[in-house]
């Protein structure tokens, strides 16, 4: 299960990030930074969501440093705690999928629901992020693919142009590591546009059962120390 993890979460990052996207005019709950190309975007087009973009990096800073207090009150047996983490982003999921599928389709990305709904999916991903980050940080990030993207071409002309034996290994390692997680969150962004366009608000559904996925996944993996 060591590789299925990173993958599925990779998946489920560019599942949800799609999925929001498309429902809730153009809101990223993944890679919230880019929110402030949407939020010019719908500056200068007169579009709705500025507000909710607008909150999606404080919500997001403020679920990470809340992850991570939490983190510090819980002994130090990380198997335990990534679990308790990536349960309560399970339940984030579930809500947001709920309220998604209640509420939507969202015309107004600034209305009360869209924004509760947006930053509950927010919340959740920024759980994620944190998980990741404390507690799987030998692995690459799941939510950002453009660092994933650019180590993976030097790789790739490192192994071409030719690496002393001592490195080859690590490189082709990393390398592999790095292309699951870009293929499963584009897989993931795939087939949550794909859903999106047959099901609607429906396709929020499917996120939940993939962190319940996750979290079984974490099961099986051997307690290791979180930075």
């Amino acid at each position: 299960m060591k590789v299925a993890l990173p993958a599925l979460l990779s998946f489920n990052a560019g599942y949800v990030d799609t999925a929001a996207y498309l429902a809730l005019q153009g809101l990223f709950t993944a890679h919230v930074t880019g929110n402030f190309v949407t939020i010019a975007s719908a500056l200068a087009f007169g579009t709705s969501g500025v507000v909710t973009k607008l909150s999606a990096l404080p919500v997001f800073c403020a679920v990470v440093m809340l992850t991570r207090i939490v983190s510090y009150g819980v002994p130090a047996r990380t198997r335990g705690l990534l679990q308790t983490v990536l349960t309560v982003e399970l339940i984030l999921l579930l809500i947001g999928a709920g309220l998604a599928i209640w509420w939507g389709p969202f015309v107004n990305g600034d209305a009360w629901t869209a924004w509760l709904t947006g930053m509950i999916l927010v919340g959740a991903m920024a759980v994620q992020n944190a998980a990741h980050r404390i507690h799987l940080g030998a692995t690459p990030p799941s939510t950002i693919m453009t660092g994933n993207t650019t180590q993976i071409m030097i790789d790739l002309v490192d192994c071409i142009r030719g690496l002393p034996a001592d490195k080859r290994g690590p490189t082709v390692a990393r390398l592999q590591q790095m292309s699951t997680a870009v293929a499963s969150f584009a897989v993931g962004a795939a087939i949550a546009a794909l859903l999106f366009s047959t099901m609607s608000m429906w396709c929020f559904a499917a996120a939940p059962i993939v962190a319940l996925l996750v979290r079984l996944a974490a099961d099986s993996m051997p307690a290791t120390q979180g930075i």
